[in-house]
């Protein structure tokens, strides 16, 4: 794997860790909901991921990683459309989307 590649897929990794990290091992959307330190480092991280999936794409536009154009959409939204941005929008992607997102990437790591 291209040395790039990989350090794009570490950063994502790095990224969900910390997110995981940031919130109660119980998931609660009022804490993450009134927490704008949390907010705002969640959503700094999405950034993140966003970007190192961009990067990755302009290495290999063919690399597997399923969802990649909606992730780089995400981050285009946060960053340049950030008033459109609910908390709900934001829970449901670090409930739903970053486990599998996580699982997919550290199995490409392991190729």
């Amino acid at each position: 794997m291209n040395k790039k590649i990989k350090a794009g897929l570490e950063d994502i990794l790095r990224s969900i860790d910390e997110i995981f990290e940031f919130l109660p091992k119980q998931k609660n959307f009022l804490y993450y909901r009134e927490n704008l330190i949390i907010k705002k480092a969640v959503e700094r991280n999405l950034e993140i991921i966003g970007e190192a999936v961009g990067r990755i794409l302009k290495e290999d536009d063919t690399f597997p990683l399923k969802n990649a154009k909606r992730i780089i959409d995400t981050r285009n939204r946060i960053i340049h459309g950030y008033e459109k941005i609910s908390d709900e929008m934001i829970w449901t992607i670090v409930t739903r989307e970053l486990p599998y997102l996580r699982g997919e990437v550290k199995s490409l790591l392991k190729e």
